[in-house]
C-alpha cells in the first residue's frame, strides 16, 4: 500500500512538473522576444516535452505539450499576454509543437516498453539458465529442485500459485498449458492475453518424459488474473522440461 502511494505521489509531482516548466521558460523567453526566435522557442519547448516523455508517464508528456502550446500563444505571440494568435506562422508553429510533442511522448513510450520487454527477457533467460545449472549439479534432492522449478514457473507466469502433483491431469475442467505455449479447456482454446489464465479453476502445465507424462504443475492465478505472454508461456514450457530431466534421473 505504501509504495503504491509513493508511486502514485511521485507520478503527481512528475505531471505537475510536465505542465509548470513549460510556463516557467515560456516566461523567461518572453524577456528575450526581440532575439528569440519562434523557431527557437518551439525546440526549446520540444525538449522539455522530451524529457517529460522521458519518465515514462504518458499524461507527463502530453501535459507538457498542451502547456507549451498555452503558454507560447500567451508569451510569446502577438499580441502578447492574451491567448490569441494573429500571425498565421505563428499559429503553425504553435500547432507543430503540440503535434511534435504527442508524437515525441508516443516514441518515448514505444522506447520505454522496449526497454522494459528486453528487461524481461533477460530476466527469463536468466531464469532459466540458472535451472538448468542446478538441474545438472544436481546438489540439491529431486524434491527440492521440484519445488526450486515451479516457483521459477510460478515467477515467469505471474500466478499467485504453483504446485508440482504427479501423474496425468485427470479434471476435464482443468485447462491445460501445452509445449506451444497454448491454452485450452474441453479442447477450446483460451485467449491469455485478453481473458488471462483461468481464475475459476486450476491451469495444468504438463511434465513429460520420453514423451509420457509424469506430472504437472498446477497453477491458480486467484486475486488477480494473470496474463503471462505466449513468450512468457513457453519459458514455462522450458522450466518444466528441466522438471521432467529431474524426474527421469535420480540425483547422485
Amino acid at each position: 500500500m505504501e509504495l503504491n502511494v509513493s508511486i502514485g505521489r511521485h507520478r503527481a509531482w512528475v505531471i505537475a512538473a510536465a505542465g509548470v516548466a513549460p510556463l516557467v521558460t515560456c516566461a523567461v523567453l518572453s524577456a528575450f522576444r526581440e532575439s528569440v526566435t519562434s523557431v527557437t522557442a518551439v525546440l526549446v519547448l520540444v525538449l522539455l516535452v522530451v524529457a517529460a516523455a522521458s519518465s515514462g508517464i504518458r499524461s507527463a508528456g502530453i501535459v507538457a505539450a498542451l502547456s507549451g502550446g498555452v503558454w507560447f500563444d500567451f508569451f510569446l505571440t502577438e499580441p502578447y499576454g492574451r491567448l490569441t494568435i494573429d500571425d498565421r506562422n505563428d499559429i503553425g508553429a504553435a500547432v507543430l509543437l503540440v503535434l511534435i510533442g504527442a508524437a515525441v511522448t508516443e516514441v518515448a513510450l514505444w522506447g520505454h516498453r522496449q526497454q522494459a520487454r528486453a528487461s524481461r527477457r533477460a530476466g527469463y533467460l536468466d531464469g532459466v539458465l540458472g535451472t538448468v545449472e542446478i538441474v545438472t549439479l544436481r546438489q540439491d534432492t529431486p524434491e527440492e529442485l521440484i519445488r526450486h522449478i515451479g516457483e521459477q514457473v510460478r515467477l515467469v507466469l505471474g500466478v499467485s500459485q504453483c504446485r508440482f502433483v504427479p501423474g496425468p491431469v485427470v479434471d476435464p475442467r482443468i485447462a491445460i498449458l501445452d509445449h506451444q505455449g497454448l491454452v485450452t479447456r474441453r479442447e477450446h482454446r483460451i485467449d491469455v492475453d485478453r481473458d488471462g489464465l483461468p481464475s475459476d479453476e486450476y491451469t495444468a502445465l504438463v511434465v513429460h518424459r520420453g514423451g509420457a507424462t509424469v506430472g504437472h504443475f498446477v497453477l491458480t492465478s486467484a486475486g488477480a488474473i494473470a496474463r503471462p505472454s505466449l513468450e512468457q508461456r513457453k519459458v514455462a514450457v522450458l522450466l518444466a522440461d528441466q522438471a521432467g530431466s529431474v524426474l527421469g534421473h535420480p540425483a547422485p
